[in-house]
């Protein structure tokens, strides 16, 4: 399984571009997988092929209507571990003691 962290931001259509990540995140949301959105990209877990797929597909989507697109991607691929987008976070408050904001 992988968690990936991503970002996908058209360029030369302005200032605002929450009309195309909210597209991205329809399909993301359709997709099945697990994700977390937030303020600065989405946070997806899956399978690898799955994950990358979509990436493709996002990237693809946005490329429809924005002739350059750029992305960031940060990828933690780690064998046998599931749930790690909720077991991550809950491992830091553990070691804090609290509830963190998330």
């Amino acid at each position: 399984m992988v968690l990936l962290e991503l970002s996908v931001t058209p360029m030369g259509v302005g200032e605002s571009v929450s009309q195309y990540v909210a597209k991205c995140v329809e399909l993301i949301d359709r997709s099945g997988l697990d994700y977390r959105l937030n303020a600065m990209g989405t946070v997806i877990e899956g399978e690898l092929v799955d994950v990358l797929n979509l990436v493709r597909d996002c990237v693809e989507l946005v490329a429809r209507e924005a002739n350059r697109v750029s992305v960031v991607a940060k990828l933690d691929y780690r064998a046998g571990h599931i749930g790690r987008l909720n077991d991550k976070v809950a491992s830091v408050e553990n070691k804090l003691g609290k509830k963190l904001r998330t």
